[in-house]
C-alpha cells in the first residue's frame, strides 16, 4: 500500500519518496497501457489515485526477488521504512500478512505522522509478480486501502521491474493531485532503493 523519503507503498505520504518536489521521474509511464497484473488481478483501475513506474535493474532476478520478498529486512535498505515485520512465518506466500511503518510529512490539510500499514498478499508467483493490499493509518491521516502490484521480467541487460499502485478513501480522495504526487514520490524512491541495493556488489 501508498513521500518522505519514499512513501513506500501506501500513504498520502507514505511518504518517503514523499520528499520532495514534483513527480517527474525518468521512468514514469506517461501513456495508458493495460494495468499491471499478477495472476490476472490488477489494482483498482477505477480508483482516482494511482501511479505506475518502472526501472531496469542490472542484477540477478533471484537477488531482486529476495530483497523484495524478505519483508522483515526492508528497513535495512529502505530508509523510509521505519519498521517491518511478518505476521506469519516461512516464505512470502498467498495470504501472508506483514506490518510496517513509514513517516508521512505534513501537508496543507494533514499533520506529519507515522503511518502504520498492515498488508496482505493476495497473489504471488515466484520470480514474476506480487500483489498485496492494505490500509494505512496515522494520526490525522488514513488511507482506507492501497493495492500494490509488482512485475519482474528478465530482459537483455537485467530485470525490468514494474510497479503500479492505487489508493482509496475519502480523506486522500479529497485532494487527488496531492495524493497522487505523494504516491509517485514513494514508488520512485522504492524503485531507486531497490535498484541501488540489488546492483551493489553484482
Amino acid at each position: 500500500m501508498k513521500s518522505l523519503y519514499r512513501t513506500a507503498a501506501l500513504a498520502l505520504p507514505l511518504a518517503i519518496g514523499l520528499l520532495g518536489g514534483a513527480v517527474a521521474p525518468a521512468h514514469a509511464t506517461t501513456a495508458s497501457p493495460a494495468p499491471l497484473s499478477c495472476q490476472g488481478k490488477t489494482i483498482d483501475t477505477k480508483a482516482p489515485i494511482h501511479y505506475r513506474t518502472e526501472a531496469l535493474i542490472k542484477a540477478p532476478l533471484s537477488k531482486i526477488w529476495r530483497l523484495q520478498t524478505d519483508v522483515g529486512r526492508w528497513p535495512s535498505w529502505q530508509e523510509p521504512v521505519l519498521s517491518s515485520e511478518r505476521l506469519d512465518h516461512g516464505p512470502l506466500r498467498k495470504n501472508s500478512r506483514f506490518h510496517w511503518t513509514t513517516p508521512a510529512p505534513a501537508t496543507a490539510t494533514t499533520p506529519a505522522t507515522t503511518l502504520s500499514i498492515t498488508s496482505t498478499v493476495h497473489q504471488i508467483q515466484r520470480g514474476e509478480c506480487l500483489r498485496w493490499s492494505g490500509p494505512a493509518v496515522g494520526e490525522g491521516l488514513g488511507i482506507d486501502n492501497g493495492i500494490h502490484v509488482w512485475n519482474f521480467t528478465e530482459v537483455k541487460g537485467g530485470v525490468l521491474v514494474r510497479t503500479e499502485e492505487n489508493w482509496s478513501g475519502a480523506q486522500v480522495e479529497a485532494d487527488v493531485p496531492t495524493a497522487t504526487k505523494f504516491l509517485g514520490w514513494g514508488l520512485e524512491a522504492w524503485l531507486k532503493d531497490l535498484k541501488a541495493t540489488a546492483e551493489s556488489h553484482c
